[in-house]
C-alpha cells in the first residue's frame, strides 16, 4: 500500500534512499536508471514514473516530475515525506546568451522565481538558491567528463510560452509583464529559461533540504527557436551521465 497519495510509493521501496534524481520526463527516469545498478522499476502515476537502484552499493530514488513548478512540489514533497533529502535535477534548457552554445552545460546556483509554485513556500524576497555542496558535485562532474560548464542564474517560467516571451502561438500575443523581458533577463546575465528549478530551489532551501540542477543546452534563442534532434538526444544524455556522477560523488 502506497504511503503518499501521487507517486504511489511506500517507504520501504526506496531501500533508504536520502537522494533523489528528478528529470521531469517520464520517459528520463529509465535511461538514468540504466546507467546504475539494481535497478528496479517502483511505479508509474501522471507524469511520475519512479526506479530505485544503487550508486556504489547506496541506494538512489529516480523520480520524475512531470513539466512545471506544481507538478515538481508533489514530487519533491512526496519524495520528502519518504525519507529524501537531497534532489539533483536534470533538464534540457533553451540559452538566452549568445556564447552559450547549443550542446553546452548549464548548472543554475541560483534562479529567476518566475513561477507561481515557490510563493507556496516563501515569500518573493526569499531567493531561490541551490545547495552549495550540491552544486560543486554537479560542477566536479562536468570537469571529470572534459565539460567546462556554464555557471549561473536561469529564469525559472510557469509557462513556456508567454512566461518565455515566445510570440509563435495562436494569439501571438504575450501579456504585459513578459513584453521585453527576455532582452532584460539577458542584460542582467540570465543564462537561460527552463520550468521547474525555481520552485525546486525555494522548496528545499526554505525546509533544510538540498537541491541542484543540471541542464544541457538544446537551443540557443539568439539564433532559433527549434532545436536539432539528433543534437538534442546527445546533449541529453550527457546531463544524464553527470546527474549520475554528482549523485556518486555526494554518496561517497
Amino acid at each position: 500500500m502506497a504511503d503518499v497519495f501521487h507517486l504511489g510509493l511506500s517507504k520501504s521501496m526506496l531501500r533508504g534512499a536520502t537522494l533523489a534524481i528528478v528529470p521531469g520526463d517520464p520517459e528520463r527516469v529509465k535511461r538514468i536508471a540504466a546507467l546504475l545498478d539494481d535497478a528496479e522499476f517502483l511505479a508509474s502515476h501522471r507524469e511520475f514514473t519512479s526506479y530505485v537502484a544503487n550508486i556504489d552499493g547506496k541506494p538512489i530514488v529516480i523520480c520524475s516530475t512531470g513539466i512545471g513548478g506544481p507538478s515538481t512540489s508533489i514530487a519533491v514533497e512526496e519524495l520528502a515525506q519518504l525519507g529524501v533529502r537531497t534532489f539533483l535535477r536534470i533538464g534540457t534548457t533553451g540559452a538566452i546568451q549568445p556564447h552559450v552554445q547549443v550542446g553546452d552545460i548549464i548548472v543554475s546556483q541560483a534562479s529567476v522565481r518566475l513561477d507561481g509554485a515557490s510563493l507556496h513556500f516563501a515569500p518573493m524576497e526569499y531567493p531561490a538558491v541551490a545547495d552549495f555542496a550540491c552544486t560543486a558535485a554537479m560542477v566536479d562532474a562536468c570537469r571529470d567528463a572534459g565539460v567546462e560548464p556554464h555557471v549561473g542564474i536561469t529564469a525559472s517560467s510557469d509557462t513556456f510560452y508567454p512566461g518565455q516571451e515566445r510570440y509563435d502561438t495562436v494569439s501571438g500575443h504575450v501579456t504585459q509583464r513578459f513584453v521585453g523581458s527576455l532582452k532584460h533577463w539577458q542584460e542582467l546575465g540570465v543564462l537561460n529559461y527552463e520550468m521547474e528549478s525555481a520552485t525546486l530551489f525555494t522548496m528545499c532551501a526554505s525546509q533544510g533540504w538540498r537541491a541542484a540542477c543540471v541542464a544541457g543546452v538544446i537551443v540557443n534563442r539568439t539564433q532559433q527557436e527549434i532545436p536539432d534532434e539528433a543534437v538534442m538526444k546527445g546533449t541529453e544524455q550527457q546531463a544524464i551521465s553527470i546527474v549520475v556522477n554528482a549523485a556518486r560523488k555526494l554518496l561517497s
